[in-house]
């Protein structure tokens, strides 16, 4: 199990940061598309609306949530590993001790460059929904002579 780690960690933690980040472009991209092609007068109740509006929402939100916590688990696994490898082999050098820690934290920060935009595009798209939102309600407001 210490050799699959030791050969794979990065691999995969990198891996599941990178499939994060396809799918926060893709469904950033669809909604952003979506936002700009809606036609809020096929609209006729709220909830329907709504449900159009925050489609995928959750699905970005929760890579922004979670992203980091996946950097921290690679950036723990790494630390383990570091001293696994410092108990194992009878030395302990102060370079061997910074080395590790050092590329452990790689995890950590990469999941910060997945989370940090994707909770800014959630944040933006949130706004977007509040305008046109807005803007649907004003048109309904306008149909019924309100």
């Amino acid at each position: 199990m210490i050799d699959f780690l030791q050969n794979g960690l990065d691999a995969i933690i990198f891996g599941v940061l990178g499939l994060m980040s396809l799918i926060l472009v893709w469904l950033g991209i669809e909604r952003h598309l979506f936002y700009r092609r809606v036609d809020l007068a096929q609209y006729t109740e709220p909830e329907s609306l709504n449900i159009a509006l925050t489609h995928n929402l959750t699905t970005l939100s929760s890579i922004g949530a979670n992203a980091p916590y996946v950097g921290l688990l690679g950036t723990v696994l790494g630390i383990l590993l570091t001293f696994h490898q410092l108990g194992t082999s009878g030395q302990i050098a102060a370079n061997q001790i910074m080395l590790g820690l050092a590329l452990a934290l790689k995890a950590t920060a990469l999941g910060l460059v997945v989370a940090i935009p994707a909770i800014l595009i959630y944040n933006g798209f949130l706004r977007r929904i509040d305008v046109l939102t807005a803007r649907w309600t004003r048109m309904q407001r306008e149909r019924t002579g309100q």
